[in-house]
């Protein structure tokens, strides 16, 4: 099996949140895709805005018209991209796909190095960090490519499935 790396997407301009939307649907739909198609991210950024005198703070797509994918290149995998409406094609020479160096994904937040773990599903965690500091919850799942665990924390008198990064959170 091939390794996961990142790719670029190039879609109408306007239409990177729908070309997210359909291809997460297709996922979903497709259970075999889900492990060769690890995530989809439309980048975004803080931007600061002047209006009517007043400071505001919005998120602005940092590339609009592209959307970034973490998955295996193979042909089911680059079918199913490049025929998802509103695609129209990956960043490469001709139609060969070319996947982004650690140099180009360090200014975009995106990690690479693993973070290891001590736990695995059904273990109490505490979150050390985050919103969800001093919670305690059950692992109920793990993803290795987005390096996030799933816990469910008791909200509103409700439990609730919450995903937390693996280095905001320490095993009991």
């Amino acid at each position: 099996m091939a390794e996961a790396m990142w790719y670029v997407v190039h879609t109408y301009s306007g239409y990177e949140n729908k070309v997210k939307a359909n291809i997460e649907k297709t996922i979903e739909n497709n259970k075999h895709l889900a492990e060769q198609i690890l995530e989809v991210r439309v980048p975004m950024q803080d931007v600061v805005e002047m209006k009517n005198g007043a400071r505001k703070t919005v998120q602005k797509k940092m590339f609009p018209g592209y959307v970034l994918l973490n998955m295996e290149m193979n042909d089911d995998t680059w079918y199913v991209v490049r025929n998802t409406r509103g695609v129209t094609g990956f960043v490469g020479p001709g139609s060969k796909p070319v996947p982004l160096t650690e140099a180009e994904m360090k200014p975009l937040g995106i990690k690479t190095e693993n973070v290891s773990i001590d736990f695995v599903e059904g273990d109490s965690i505490a979150v050390v960090a985050g919103v969800w500091k001093d919670t305690v919850g059950v692992v109920q799942k793990l993803d290795y490519g987005k390096q996030t665990a799933t816990i469910n924390v008791e909200l509103f008198g409700r439990e609730t499935p919450v995903e937390i990064s693996f280095a905001e959170v320490r095993k009991l």
